[in-house]
């Protein structure tokens, strides 16, 4: 049997829910800011480059041309060895993860080399980001690669021989190509 109390508990915690339950849903309003993308402006911002090197562009570019664009388009915020400085440092830390100070920098902790290419291309120079061209994104890449010791001084990274490169941490990443979701039913 319900005792008041009991009672007035239960409808103390039923009431808000019956409320909302009641409350008519608002449409949504249009405010008219901004205007629709364009199909044009989606593909120009669908640059993304997987792991295995999917949509990678045509170009390509060696560790001698990309030490000239590094050192006029890097060098100021990552140092003219790749060090660092206002920005992160690029090279130093292979060897250095299971170490008590681990150093993650491009070649100790970078699974993908495809990854620099796209972080590149996507987001540098900070001050002026997609400025550069494919020849010189490659360029770069190859150059950071080659500071890191990864690849030789006359390697040409490309479309077809930069997802080839063997970062020294990719086998530090549980990997989520092809993965299929488990959902327990």
């Amino acid at each position: 049997m319900c005792t008041p109390k009991w009672f007035v508990f239960a409808a103390f915690c039923l009431a808000p829910g019956l409320g909302l339950a009641a409350t008519p849903q608002i449409p949504a309003r249009d405010y008219d800011v901004g205007t629709p993308a364009t199909d044009a402006q989606m593909k120009a911002w669908d640059i993304i480059v997987g792991p295995e090197g999917r949509n990678l562009p045509d170009g390509s570019g060696t560790p001698v041309a990309g030490k000239a664009i590094y050192d006029q388009q890097c060098a100021a915020c990552h140092g003219d060895a790749g060090q660092g400085g206002t920005g992160p440092r690029l090279v130093g830390g292979i060897g250095s993860l299971a170490t008590a100070k681990p150093i993650k920098d491009v070649g100790s902790y970078w699974p993908y080399a495809t990854t620099l290419f796209d972080y590149i291309r996507r987001a540098m120079p900070f001050s002026n980001p997609q400025s550069l061209t494919n020849d010189q994104v490659y360029a770069v890449s190859a150059y950071i690669l080659k500071m890191n010791g990864i690849i030789p001084d006359d390697a040409v990274m490309d479309r077809r021989t930069l997802p080839m490169v063997e970062m020294p941490n990719r086998n530090g990443f549980v990997s989520m190509i092809g993965a299929s979701v488990v959902t327990g039913k």
